[in-house]
């Protein structure tokens, strides 16, 4: 119970609990003592007249134990107008009697008519609703002398912040039972807000990157400077590329596959290059598709002009260059102009012994595969011709003839493709990474820019580690921003890539950069591109899986990536987590992309 000055609430004991019990309430009038500490309620009782995004945020990441409750009570729209109409009759009605009189302007009461009256034509309008907003503060302490101390950096905090904190005078038990997470107010202490105001006092806002928050925005991770997270959208930026640098065992693939799983909630459609099968677990979650190059079966022809979707002009032109491309990462260097003239001409020859030429109604007609293309060129005049011809015999007729050997078999679609590369052998990885990527980008190419789309591309370096790969990537990235793509390149060889023109130039197109663990060798290369201070040379150097470095323009936050229980289940690659258990049967994980699934989501995260 609340006595006047002080009152004393024990637990009594019974014969079936004869251990006395120490816990207990004692309330005071301007604090309470809680047994394992002493604590003082504070109600809000003033509000600055412009509030901005995050305005919360200083109470939210006070680095003392406090206890910040917002109650929110919506007004029905009928009460609302009437309550708006009586304050403004009220407040003009004061303004207009202290000019009859001769006083002066009352500044304040001029604001809030103003406030009233642009919050009645924003109701009138359908622009917002109005609420009733009560606020309340819990300072904790362990002894009464660390409690006054708080008390002024909080009362010094809010008086900063233009909040007027009063303390809850005789009534603390009240003020402490509103903190607790039962959904009442016993305060009740009410504040008039609009729609907007309210949406500013959001909490979930970082105080080191300012990002507005929009339907494309993902959660990261948790701010490691505050107690906030990190919500960042790549979609407001000025190119919609990421770069992830990681040393192996960092926690890079985990976090791409989070952001991407997130990502798919709002609406992004994606595309993956996964080397190692990691993703599979994840697309068979969401519905997606998984194509698996080197399983038997599975082929890939270079030459299909079937891939370009809704391409009405320059494809055939397209798919010779692109073939340059290809027989120059697959003979391991680049062609010489002689061998450059003598491919262009065996491949318009492939092509028209097939039927197929700068008509695009022979477009449609089956392509010629890569051993057609090889039997031209071997059976030119030209010795440069024959030479490469005698190159491609290992993917024509050799080891790695089984990709290449028959027609597309597949030409997967969906909200997400992976491109599996786990089955090709370790010396076709790149080949492999550009033939995928030339798919995935052929599929976006023409396509209606209708909503934003994903290509991810783990272990990037398998493809930049040849300067036509590199040339190929650079490209992509100089060209997905105008077909509203967000490229991600994802490498754990960060020297290697930043040892290239071409490898910085990917990097500096990427508006979002993301650095997790670097190895000691790379991190100099790596504080030299990024212009990396001391402490963040460090903090890399010592992260631990999971911990990042956010870097965007002149902003910079480091984070920790959290998932949920049920993410986590669906992107770990850990072994011993992966591994059935034993002692119980494997359960299957399906994943419903709907809204409430992912409420749930977040509140299993926060």
């Amino acid at each position: 119970m609340l006595g006047r000055t002080k009152s004393k609430t024990k637990r009594s004991t019974t014969a079936r609990d004869s251990t006395p019990v120490a816990a207990e309430v004692e309330v005071g009038a301007r604090r309470i003592d809680l047994g394992s500490g002493v604590a003082a309620n504070f109600v809000v009782t003033g509000y600055p007249a412009e509030v901005g995004h995050g305005w919360l945020e200083p109470l939210l990441t006070y680095p003392g134990r406090l206890d910040v409750s917002v109650h929110v009570e919506p007004v029905p729209p009928e009460m609302a107008a009437h309550r708006l109409r009586r304050q403004r009759a009220r407040l003009e009605s004061a303004s207009q009697t202290g000019a009859e009189q001769g006083k002066l302007e009352d500044f304040e009461a001029e604001t809030a008519a103003q406030d009233a009256r642009d919050m009645a034509a924003s109701l009138a309008r359908g622009e917002g609703k109005l609420f009733r907003v009560g606020l309340s503060i819990t300072v904790h302490a362990a002894t009464n002398e660390e409690l006054d101390a708080e008390i002024g950096h909080v009362q010094s905090l809010a008086a900063s912040m233009l909040l007027q904190a009063r303390p809850a005078t005789y009534r603390q038990l009240h003020g402490w039972a509103s903190a607790l997470p039962l959904g009442v107010d016993l305060l009740g202490q009410r504040r008039s807000m609009d729609t907007t105001a309210l949406a500013a006092a959001y909490p979930f806002a970082s105080p080191d990157v300012a990002v507005q928050t929009s339907p494309t925005a993902v959660l990261y991770g948790l701010n490691a400077d505050s107690a906030g997270v990190l919500v960042w959208d790549r979609w407001a930026l000025d190119t919609y590329n990421t770069v992830v640098l990681a040393r192996s065992g960092a926690g890079k693939s985990y976090f791409c596959k989070l952001d991407l799983l997130r990502s798919l909630y709002t609406g992004v459609t994606a595309a993956v290059i996964d080397p190692e099968d990691e993703y599979t677990r994840l697309t068979e979650a969401v519905g997606g598709t998984t194509l698996r190059l080197g399983a038997p079966g599975v082929h890939l022809n270079p030459l299909d002009l079937a891939l370009d979707a809704g391409a009405t002009r320059d494809a055939l032109s397209r798919r010779a260059l692109f073939l340059h491309t290809l027989l120059a990462v697959m003979l391991g260097g680049p062609l010489s102009a002689r061998q450059r003239a003598a491919l262009d001409q065996a491949v318009i020859t492939t092509y028209r012994n097939a039927g197929i030429t700068a008509d695009e109604r022979t477009w449609s007609r089956p392509a010629p595969l890569l051993g057609d293309l090889a039997a031209t060129l071997g059976a030119a005049d030209d010795e440069h011709a024959r030479d490469l011809a005698l190159q491609l015999a290992p993917y024509v007729s050799g080891s790695y003839r089984e990709l290449f050997a028959a027609p597309t078999s597949r030409r997967p679609t969906g909200h997400l493709v992976s491109w599996s590369l786990r089955e090709i052998p370790e010396e076709l990885k790149g080949v492999g990474t550009l033939l995928a990527l030339d798919g995935i980008w052929r599929g976006v190419a023409e396509a209606a820019p209708d909503h934003p789309r994903m290509v991810l591309v783990d272990e990037g370096w398998l493809l930049m580690s040849t300067p036509e790969g590199a040339r190929f990537l650079y490209r992509l990235a100089k060209a997905a921003r105008k077909r509203w793509v967000g490229l991600t390149v994802a490498t754990q060889d960060a020297a290697d890539v930043l040892g290239s023109d071409l490898g910085k130039a990917v990097v500096a197109n990427a508006a979002t950069q993301i650095l997790m663990r670097q190895a000691p060798h790379t991190i100099d290369t790596i504080a030299h591109t990024f212009a990396l201070s001391e402490g963040e040379k460090q903090h890399l150097l010592t992260a631990a899986p999971g911990d990042a470095l956010l870097c965007s323009g002149d902003q910079r936050v480091a984070f920790q990536v959290v998932a949920s229980p049920f993410e986590h289940q669906l992107i770990t690659t850990n072994p011993a987590e992966e591994a059935p258990d034993r002692d119980g049967p494997e359960t299957d994980v399906s994943l419903d992309l709907s809204q409430s699934q992912l409420d749930e989501e977040d509140d299993d995260l926060l």
